[in-house]
This record gives structure tokens, sequence and C-alpha cells, in this order.
């Protein structure tokens, strides 16, 4: 396979396949990007289904295709007769010669060959055991401890786009709220952040002048309820699975007080999120905590 020699862009806006196919978590960190490249490119976003909940608010004006890639699952992954082979060839199909660019910030051979298949004519990537084979651009990997925001941030410097450094991105304002939720679970036990680190988070909020609500798991009662020092809420088991993310966090909401509501977010009704009237920041760390991704 043959590196395609004319990456450049041309005259006209040139089209771009962003792949994210994992976690919540690392569809965040991609947002920067996905923005920051929608002012030069028409955006197609491969992601899984839950990104059509962040599409509104975060990257309205990219093209989002969903797919939930059978080697992303947390067990049983490359039970190859069990994957959804049609779903995988119609995805395909629908994405064949579309793009002039497709990039990956994951060192991952699946994507890049999945990029192949697509027939992007510039594709970019950090190569893995040889995947470079399938990467007309490949970038040299960035150290291990590396953010992934700075791997985004790598693949937007190809592009000829700029994104600040991690340490230099603009803070938010400090939110006009009182209240500040943490969910201290995960969907798998090896996600979970170690509790005593969110408990630090926690405190360093209250000392700013917060009032921290704990939304945790279960099977953390126990340990929450070792500190008096903090209101600790467990999570609905199972979480109900028929309202939407923006509704999620209305759920949480309905444990507060109706006056902390009109605070949180300008409305009383509680389905109803205005994310104008409200400041929603997403942490995602690693259960490694030197490679909080």
């Amino acid at each position: 396979m043959v590196s395609l020699p004319n990456c450049q862009k041309s005259n006209m806006k040139p089209t771009l396949l962003v792949i994210e196919l994992w976690g919540l978590g690392d569809l965040a960190l991609a947002i920067p990007f996905i923005q920051a490249t929608s002012t030069q490119y028409h955006v197609t976003l491969l992601a899984k289904p839950f990104a059509a909940e962040l599409q509104d608010l975060f990257f309205p004006n990219t093209k989002l295709v969903t797919f939930n890639a059978p080697w992303t699952a947390f067990r049983n992954k490359y039970n190859v007769w069990n994957w959804p082979i049609k779903t995988i060839l119609e995805l395909i199909q629908q994405l064949r010669k579309k793009n002039d660019f497709a990039v990956s910030a994951r060192r991952d051979p699946r994507e890049h060959f999945l990029m192949w298949l697509t027939g992007a004519k510039c594709r970019l990537g950090f190569p893995r055991i040889g995947s470079n084979l399938f990467l007309t651009k490949p970038i040299k990997d960035l150290p291990k401890t590396a953010h992934r925001y700075e791997h985004w941030r790598r693949l937007a410097q190809e592009l000829k786009i700029t994104l600040p450094k991690i340490h230099e991105r603009l803070v938010p304002n400090r939110p006009s709220g009182e209240y500040v939720l943490i969910h201290t679970g995960a969907g798998q036990p090896t996600r979970i952040w170690p509790l005593e680190n969110y408990r630090t988070l926690a405190l360093h909020l209250r000392n700013q002048g917060y009032q921290v609500v704990i939304n945790c798991d279960q099977n953390q009662i126990n340990w929450w309820q070792k500190y008096a020092d903090l209101k600790v809420i467990p999570t609905p088991n199972p979480l109900p699975t028929n309202i939407k993310f923006e509704k999620r966090f209305c759920l949480h909401r309905q444990r507060f007080r109706p006056r902390t509501l009109s605070r949180l977010d300008g409305n009383p009704n509680l389905y109803n999120l205005r994310p104008a009237a409200t400041t929603i920041v997403p942490t995602y760390p690693s259960q490694r905590p030197i490679h909080r991704r």
C-alpha cells in the first residue's frame, strides 16, 4: 500500500472523517478538535450512538454516523463470529470514498484498517504494530504519559489548525450555581477512579465555596458514609434507561430542593435543561492516575 502524495487541502472546503468509537470521556476529549476542524472542513464524526445526545450542544455543524464497534466491547470483543458483519459492510459502503481526510487519535490498528477501508484520500494516525501500512501520514507517537487531548492537538497541527496546549486552554467562568454534583461510579469496576481522589477533589471545591453532593454507586455507600463532611446520594440501581442524556442530569437534580434547581438551570421544569443557563464541566479521570485520558 503506497501513501498518497497529494494530501493537501483543495480550494474547496474538504471533507474530514473523525473516528472516536470509544467511551463518553474519550468523545469529550475529542470535542475541541471537532469544533475547531468544523470551521475549515465538512466534518463527519463516527462515534457510538450516545454521541447523538451531545451533537446539538457541542458539535451541531458536524454530520454524525453512529456505530457500536464490536472491538470496543468490555468482554468477548474478539468473538468475530458474533460481529454484525452486515452492519459493518453497510457502514463501509456509507463512508466509502466520501472523505478527503480521515483521522484517529488512538494507536489502534483496527481503526486504521477501517480508515483504509473507507477509501479516505489522506489518513492520519499514530501507527502501532505495522498499522502504518493503512496510513498515508503516520505520526510519531507521543510519550506514554501524554494526555489524550495532546494526540488530538497533534492531529490538528497536521491539518494546519491550532489548538491551545492543555494548560493554556481557557477555563470557563465560575458557574452561577452553588452546587456541584460529582458522580463517582463507572460502568465497569476497573474504570472507577480511586474514591479518595474524588474526596480530595470534592473538598477542594467545597473550599472554593461550592456545596458538593456526591452521587455514588450502591456498592460505594459504606465508604462514603465514613465521612460526614459531604452529602452523599446513591444512584438508583438500575438507572432508568428510557431517559435521554440531558434528562439524566435533571434526574439527579430532582433530589435537590426546588429553590436550588431554579438557581441551577433557571427553570423549575426539571425536564427542560437549559445549557445557556447551566455550566456543566465533565471530567473523565483514568483508573490510572498517572495517565489521565
